[in-house]
């Protein structure tokens, strides 16, 4: 179910939060998205601007179309396409716990703005083993192809 900005306080507390861009979608996602889901409460994709996105790399998939094809996913209970930054979404959500894939380890974990307000508001942050797979990486093999 594709959820506005307004539909999201209702959902305080209910949901385990994934953010990313998602573009291109692959099998890492799925692996994520299972992976999020066995930690047993729905899923909330939180599905970053395309302005966002375009920053790293030009946009494949527009925001809104990537928002219907993660819908389709059994894995996703509810789809957000912000239009704010992540740590607006979790500030207006309040999810019971925001997850993301192991390699964000390696980086230090989450941004600590988000890290700090996941924090002052009692929000779990878990890392979830992930195949490690790229969005990044894959167009730049395309790219390289």
């Amino acid at each position: 179910m594709i959820v506005a900005w307004n539909d999201l306080p209702a959902l305080a507390g209910q949901v385990v939060m994934v953010d990313g861009s998602f573009d291109p979608l692959h099998e890492g996602h799925i692996a994520y998205f299972a992976a999020a889901e066995r930690l047993g409460r729905p899923v909330l994709c939180n599905i970053t601007h395309d302005q966002w996105t375009s920053r790293k790399h030009p946009v494949l998939l527009p925001q809104q179309s990537r928002g219907l094809v993660i819908d389709a996913i059994r894995h996703i209970a509810y789809v957000h396409c912000a239009a704010n930054t992540t740590r607006e979404v979790i500030g207006h959500l309040r999810p019971h716990s925001y997850v993301k894939g192991s390699d964000w380890l390696a980086r230090g974990g989450v941004p600590k703005d988000e890290r700090d307000l996941c924090e002052q508001l009692g929000i779990t942050i878990e890392y979830v083993d992930t195949v490690l797979n790229s969005s990044s990486e894959l167009i730049a093999r395309v790219r390289n192809a």
